[in-house]
């Protein structure tokens, strides 16, 4: 009896070991998260630092959308190639010195295809020098808590760098940052087009977004130090998941592990979302109006298929007394799974409330008074 019992804890623990691997193939590191709640369902070794190649201008881009939403740069002006841009080598679109595009034309150039001279340009035209890029790169870096993180140019070309390395965690942060602006998704779902008007062809990168049901981003990358990476997107039943791999061996086991993470994610998981809300009429007593208006924030939770439904509960004071301050709680709601709280909010006055005193409730007298 010992020996079968032990006999079927090594084939146990073999299958549990082969299952896992079958997630992250022959990759160095993995994460599966979810964008909006940042859960993550899934990682392997993903505080790793690891060159990311292309993967890099995920971070390039989300400084150029956000100079963008700040209005410091526009999508129709006209950005001025420098030499420096035009002489970057790997994935281009083969900019020539003077010449001129649309942020707008090499914003799609880098998404699509990839195009480290259009990185280059993009950042020089931010910032003023990509030396400059790059030092705003880290610094949005520290913001977002890449902990793992230190970039050294804007494109992951890293046959002279020493230390250009992040996390697949720390991919999928910034992933997750760059799907926050729902712009970008004019560009990463783009599988062919075209620049200079016509003249130049675009396909994309990441064979996903044609082939993956739901697939909506992100940006693929390689080099010989770094090997096959993705940061890969997929929207489906409204949940939105990022899945990044680092290291693969080859761009297919790239794509292959990408899609069992996140049919492992979208077969396994769901998400829950309660938006805000403001709630009418919550009567006050002794006060100067005789309601008040109150509201609770978002919440979003991602739950395993096979838990209890989450349900919302909400539950208002009793007898609520002026003076009310706007922002004083009146009131908690609850998010259950069965009979398990797993979050609660408050509940907040919307404005203030005065006491009922002597004055205030002759004013009331005579303004009805008034109407009569």
């Amino acid at each position: 009896m010992r020996r079968f019992i032990c006999t079927m804890l090594c084939v146990l623990l073999l299958t549990v070991s082969t299952l896992a691997n079958d997630l992250y193939g022959d990759a160095k590191s993995v994460i599966l998260m979810e964008a909006s709640t940042k859960t993550v369902l899934y990682e392997y070794e993903a505080d790793k630092a690891l060159p990311p190649a292309s993967v890099t201008k995920i971070m390039t881009l989300l400084l150029v959308i956000e100079a963008v939403d700040r209005g410091d740069i526009q999508m129709n002006d006209q950005v001025t190639c420098s030499e420096n841009a035009a002489s970057m080598g790997g994935s281009q679109i083969y900019l020539e010195p003077g010449e001129t595009m649309t942020v707008d034309e090499l914003i799609k150039s880098v998404v699509v295809a990839s195009a480290n001279d259009a990185a280059v340009a993009l950042a020089e035209y931010v910032a003023g020098s990509e030396g400059a890029f790059v030092e705003l790169m880290n610094k949005r870096a520290g913001e977002l808590g890449m902990v793992n993180t230190n970039f050294e140019n804007t494109n992951g070309l890293d046959d002279t760098t020493t230390s250009h390395l992040t996390s697949a965690r720390d991919i999928a942060l910034m992933s997750a940052e760059l799907l926050s602006h729902p712009i970008i998704f004019n560009y990463t779902t783009i599988w062919m087009d075209t620049v200079r008007n016509g003249q130049f062809g675009l396909t994309n990168t990441n064979r996903l977004i044609k082939f993956y049901n739901g697939a909506n981003g992100l940006k693929t990358g390689s080099t010989s130090h770094a090997g096959f990476c993705i940061s890969a997107t997929a929207l489906r039943d409204e949940m939105q998941l990022i899945a990044v791999i680092m290291g693969a061996s080859t761009r297919d086991s790239r794509n292959a592990t990408a899609q069992t993470l996140l049919d492992y994610g979208f077969a396994n998981y769901c998400i829950y979302r309660f938006p805000a809300s403001e709630i009418n009429d919550v009567p006050v007593y002794g006060g100067t109006n005789e309601t008040l208006s109150a509201s609770y924030h978002d919440f979003s939770i991602v739950r395993e298929k096979n838990a209890a439904e989450v349900t919302q509960k909400i539950e208002i004071n009793e007898n609520i007394t002026a003076p009310v301050v706007a922002g004083d709680v009146i009131g908690r709601v609850y998010y259950q799974s069965g009979d398990e709280v797993i979050h609660e909010e408050e509940i907040v006055a919307c404005a203030d409330v005065d006491k009922l005193n002597f004055f205030s409730m002759m004013k009331m007298i005579l303004s009805k008074w008034c109407v009569m």
